[in-house]
């Protein structure tokens, strides 16, 4: 199973604000969209992106005033991304290793989407569910 399967059934809808957009703008497009993370963007160009955790951190270390802040004070900046063709399995092997829940999905420098490891995990069960009913399938026959 491959990304471009997660993003045909969930859609390329993608949650994106500037760089000016304060933390407390941030907070409230997350809560809106009820979602787990925002990408920063100028233009075609991403710039970064900002998690739930990256909040926290941010004003747990500098308080309410921290929610006047610009996105580029808290935003990550080094994204990993991945490309439609990428497998679950190596998606999976992003999140775990760089310890992140959200991945922008890039084709030839374009933004196509957003896969959370809630997607990520609803396909993989999905995935384990249709095998598991195919050896039962399989055995029931023989």
């Amino acid at each position: 199973m491959t990304v471009s399967a997660i993003l045909s059934d969930k859609g390329n809808n993608v949650v994106t604000l500037g760089p000016k957009a304060t933390l407390a703008e941030i907070c409230k497009t997350l809560a809106t969209h009820r979602i787990g993370a925002v990408l920063i963007v100028e233009g075609e160009e991403i710039l970064g992106i900002v998690s739930e955790r990256d909040v926290v951190r941010l004003v747990s270390a500098g308080g309410g005033e921290a929610l006047s802040s610009p996105a580029t004070s808290c935003m990550t900046k080094n994204l990993v991304t991945c490309a439609r063709n990428d497998t679950i399995a190596v998606v999976m092997e992003k999140m775990t290793t760089g310890r992140f829940r959200h991945v922008p999905v890039v084709e030839e420098g374009k933004l196509e989407g957003v896969i959370s490891i809630g997607d990520v995990v609803k396909y993989r069960i999905a995935e384990a569910e249709r095998e598991a009913e195919e050896m039962r399938s399989y055995i029931t026959t023989t």
